[in-house]
Protein backbone atom coordinates (compact mmCIF):
# COMPACT_ATOMS: atom_id res chain seq x y z
CA UNK A 1 0.00 0.00 0.00
CA UNK A 2 1.67 3.05 -1.23
CA UNK A 3 1.01 5.71 1.56
CA UNK A 4 1.99 9.91 1.79
CA UNK A 5 3.50 10.64 5.13
CA UNK A 6 4.00 14.78 5.78
CA UNK A 7 6.16 15.17 8.70
CA UNK A 8 6.98 19.01 10.25
CA UNK A 9 10.72 18.99 10.96
CA UNK A 10 12.48 21.64 12.64
CA UNK A 11 14.76 23.33 9.34
CA UNK A 12 16.25 26.51 9.44
CA UNK A 13 18.58 26.48 6.50
CA UNK A 14 19.53 24.56 3.11
CA UNK A 15 21.86 22.05 5.02
CA UNK A 16 19.48 20.91 7.48
CA UNK A 17 17.08 20.14 4.42
CA UNK A 18 19.27 18.62 2.41
CA UNK A 19 20.16 16.67 6.21
CA UNK A 20 16.87 16.08 6.25
CA UNK A 21 15.73 14.90 2.73
CA UNK A 22 19.05 12.40 3.09
CA UNK A 23 17.60 10.88 6.24
CA UNK A 24 13.95 10.54 4.77
CA UNK A 25 15.45 8.96 1.67
CA UNK A 26 17.70 5.78 2.96
CA UNK A 27 14.21 4.58 4.80
CA UNK A 28 13.11 1.91 3.74
CA UNK A 29 10.37 1.77 1.33
CA UNK A 30 10.72 5.47 0.15
CA UNK A 31 10.45 6.26 -3.56
CA UNK A 32 10.67 9.91 -3.62
CA UNK A 33 11.00 12.76 -0.57
CA UNK A 34 10.10 16.62 -1.00
CA UNK A 35 10.50 19.30 0.87
CA UNK A 36 6.81 21.65 1.33
CA UNK A 37 5.25 23.99 3.21
CA UNK A 38 5.27 28.06 3.46
CA UNK A 39 8.32 27.89 5.68
CA UNK A 40 9.95 24.97 3.65
CA UNK A 41 9.49 23.27 6.96
CA UNK A 42 7.46 19.96 5.88
CA UNK A 43 8.97 16.98 4.32
CA UNK A 44 6.42 14.98 2.10
CA UNK A 45 7.63 11.44 1.65
CA UNK A 46 5.82 9.16 -0.65
CA UNK A 47 6.72 5.16 0.08
CA UNK A 48 4.90 1.73 0.03
CA UNK A 49 5.41 -0.01 3.33
CA UNK A 50 7.48 3.47 5.18
CA UNK A 51 7.43 3.29 9.42
CA UNK A 52 6.14 6.73 9.67
CA UNK A 53 7.20 6.86 13.24
CA UNK A 54 10.54 5.19 12.69
CA UNK A 55 10.94 8.08 9.77
CA UNK A 56 10.01 10.78 12.63
CA UNK A 57 12.08 9.44 15.00
CA UNK A 58 15.06 9.32 13.13
CA UNK A 59 14.54 12.86 11.56
CA UNK A 60 13.78 14.49 15.10
CA UNK A 61 16.80 12.84 16.41
CA UNK A 62 19.34 13.83 13.82
CA UNK A 63 17.11 17.98 13.86
CA UNK A 64 16.03 18.51 16.99
CA UNK A 65 12.62 18.52 16.34
CA UNK A 66 9.58 16.35 14.54
CA UNK A 67 6.26 15.64 14.40
CA UNK A 68 3.71 13.44 11.95
CA UNK A 69 1.58 15.74 10.71
CA UNK A 70 -0.47 13.18 8.08
CA UNK A 71 -0.26 9.77 7.15
CA UNK A 72 -2.67 8.81 4.39
CA UNK A 73 -3.11 6.39 1.29
CA UNK A 74 -1.82 7.41 -1.99
CA UNK A 75 -4.27 5.62 -4.89
CA UNK A 76 -3.13 5.28 -8.19
CA UNK A 77 -5.02 6.92 -10.79
CA UNK A 78 -7.16 4.57 -13.57
CA UNK A 79 -5.18 4.49 -16.42
CA UNK A 80 -7.77 5.53 -19.68
CA UNK A 81 -8.59 3.07 -22.08
CA UNK A 82 -6.79 2.68 -24.88
CA UNK A 83 -9.48 4.15 -28.20
CA UNK A 84 -9.72 1.86 -30.84
CA UNK A 85 -7.91 2.86 -33.78
CA UNK A 86 -10.21 5.12 -36.01
CA UNK A 87 -11.34 3.43 -39.45
CA UNK A 88 -9.71 4.61 -42.87
CA UNK A 89 -11.26 5.82 -45.37
CA UNK A 90 -10.28 2.52 -47.38
CA UNK A 91 -11.97 0.21 -44.67
CA UNK A 92 -15.12 2.05 -44.78
CA UNK A 93 -15.33 1.76 -48.25
CA UNK A 94 -14.42 -2.02 -48.10
CA UNK A 95 -17.66 -2.20 -46.05
CA UNK A 96 -19.69 -0.12 -47.78
CA UNK A 97 -18.69 -2.08 -50.93
CA UNK A 98 -19.10 -5.59 -49.50
CA UNK A 99 -22.70 -4.68 -47.88
CA UNK A 100 -23.42 -3.51 -51.42
CA UNK A 101 -23.04 -7.00 -53.42
CA UNK A 102 -19.77 -5.56 -55.38
CA UNK A 103 -16.60 -6.81 -53.55
CA UNK A 104 -16.39 -10.31 -55.37
CA UNK A 105 -15.97 -8.04 -58.49
CA UNK A 106 -12.32 -8.33 -59.82
CA UNK A 107 -12.16 -4.98 -61.26
CA UNK A 108 -12.77 -3.07 -58.58
CA UNK A 109 -10.72 -0.24 -58.14
CA UNK A 110 -11.05 0.33 -54.94
CA UNK A 111 -10.27 -3.16 -53.64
Amino acid sequence: MKQKIIVKVQMNCDKCRAKAMKIAAVEEGVISVAIEGAEKDRVVVIGDGVDSASLTHCLGKKLGYATIVSVEEVKEKPKPDPKPAPKTCCQSQQVLIASMGYADEPNCSIM
